[in-house]
C-alpha cells in the first residue's frame, strides 16, 4: 500500500496513509518511557522516575461512597511522583534477551499495582480510608491466575475433549492456537462494550498520544498530543495478542502428552512467550518507520481501537501532567547508553 507522508512541523513525525495509524500523526523515533491508563488518570514511567496524574472530583461532588457511576471529575489534577530503581541495572544476567522482558513486566505490574491505588484514592472523600495495598495486590494476583485459566488452561482443556477425534499433534496445535486466539479477541471485544471503562479507554488513548507528542519532539499541549494517533506500537494491547501467537509456535514441538503434561507445559511456558513477545514488541516500536514492520503490527494496532478512545482536552492535560512530572526529574530522550541501561518498557 503507498504511502503519504505529510512532515509535521519539525519533520519528526508523518502522517501515514497506509491504514495502520489512519492519517493521525505518527511519531518516528522511540524513548524509553511508557505508560498506564488509571482510573481517571494516566500513569508515566522514564528511566529514573514514574509519576502518576489523576482528576480529582470537586468539593461538591465529594459524597459518602465517592462519585456515582459514569460520574465525571470536576476538580483539578493531583500528582504522585516516586523515584525508580529498575533491579535490571543491578544485575547484567537479568538483562539478558527473553529474561529483560520477564523482569520488565514484573516491574510493570509493581508500578502499575501502586499506580492504580493512587488513583483509586483520589476519588474518595478524604474522610474515608484508603484502599490498602493488599486488597489491590489481592486483585492483581486473582486476575493474573484468571487470565493464566482463561488463554492457556481452557483452550488447552477444551481442545483435549476432542483428542481423540483429531488425527495428528499438528492438527491439535492449531486447533488450540485458533481456540486460544478466539477466546482473547471475544474478551476484548466484551471488554470494549463495557460502559464503566469508557474512560479509561480514553485515558488509554491519551497516554499513547502524549507520549508519541514526547516522542516526535514537539511542545506537549493538549492541541498537539490530539493530533496524533491514539494507537501505540509498544501498546500492551498489541503484546498480548503478540502472546497469543507466539504461543503457538512455543508449544508446536512438545507434541501430544498425557493431559496433564499439556496443562503443565501450558503454565510453565508462560514466562517464555512473555519473553518472547516483549523482544518483538520492543523491536517493533524501534523500527515502526520500516514498512514491513507496519504490515506486521497492523493487526495488534487494529486491536488497540478495542482499548483506547479518543480522549478530550481535559483528559490529556492528565496525560501531560504525569509526562511534565517525569520530565521534571530527567530527560529520556537525552539519556545515555549507561542511563538507559535496564530500561525495557511498553506503552
Amino acid at each position: 500500500m503507498p504511502d503519504a507522508l505529510r512532515p509535521a512541523d519539525d519533520g519528526a513525525a508523518v502522517a501515514i496513509g497506509d491504514g495502520a495509524f489512519g492519517d493521525a500523526l505518527v511519531a518516528q523515533r522511540d524513548a524509553p518511557v511508557g505508560g498506564q491508563a488509571v482510573l481517571e488518570g494516566v500513569m508515566m514511567r522514564g528511566i529514573s522516575t514514574w509519576a502518576v496524574a489523576v482528576r480529582k472530583p470537586a468539593p461538591e461532588q465529594l459524597r459518602e461512597g465517592g462519585l456515582e457511576a459514569e460520574e465525571v471529575p470536576l476538580g483539578g489534577i493531583e500528582v504522585v511522583s516516586q523515584p525508580l530503581t529498575s533491579v535490571l541495572k543491578k544485575h547484567r544476567l537479568l538483562r539478558a534477551p527473553l529474561v529483560r522482558g520477564v523482569v520488565a513486566l514484573g516491574e510493570s505490574l509493581g508500578i502499575g499495582l501502586k499506580a492504580l491505588g493512587i488513583s483509586a484514592n483520589a476519588q474518595l472523600p478524604e474522610d474515608e480510608g484508603d484502599i490498602s495495598g493488599g486488597v489491590w495486590a489481592g486483585t492483581v494476583v486473582v486476575a493474573i491466575l484468571l487470565a493464566v485459566g482463561l488463554f492457556f488452561v481452557v483452550p488447552v482443556g477444551l481442545t483435549s475433549l476432542v483428542k481423540d477425534q483429531l488425527d495428528s499433534s499438528f492438527l491439535f496445535w492449531l486447533v488450540e492456537g485458533l481456540l486460544r486466539t478466539a477466546i482473547f479477541l471475544g474478551y476484548l471485544l466484551a471488554l470494549s462494550r463495557l460502559r464503566d471503562l469508557r474512560r479509561v479507554f480514553e485515558y488509554h488513548g491519551a497516554e499513547h498520544k502524549t507520549i508519541s507528542c514526547y516522542e516526535a519532539g514537539l511542545e506537549l499541549t493538549p492541541v498537539n498530543a490530539q493530533r496524533f494517533s491514539r494507537l501505540h506500537p509498544r501498546c500492551g494491547t498489541s503484546f498480548l495478542l503478540v502472546v497469543m501467537i507466539v504461543a503457538i509456535f512455543v508449544f508446536a514441538p512438545i507434541g501430544l502428552p498425557a493431559w496433564y503434561w499439556l496443562v503443565a507445559t501450558r503454565i510453565i511456558g508462560v514466562p517464555l512467550i512473555a519473553g518472547i513477545s516483549f523482544e518483538l514488541i520492543k523491536f517493533a516500536g524501534q523500527n515502526r518507520r520500516r514498512r514491513w514492520v507496519r504490515a506486521v503490527i497492523w493487526p495488534g494496532l487494529q486491536l488497540q481501537k478495542l482499548t483506547t478512545r479518543e480522549p478530550d482536552l481535559d483528559q490529556l492535560a492528565v496525560a501531560i501532567a504525569a509526562m511534565d512530572a517525569v520530565l521534571a526529574v530527567e530527560d529520556p530522550l537525552g539519556a545515555t547508553d549507561a542511563e538507559r541501561v535496564g530500561m525495557e518498557v511498553v506503552a
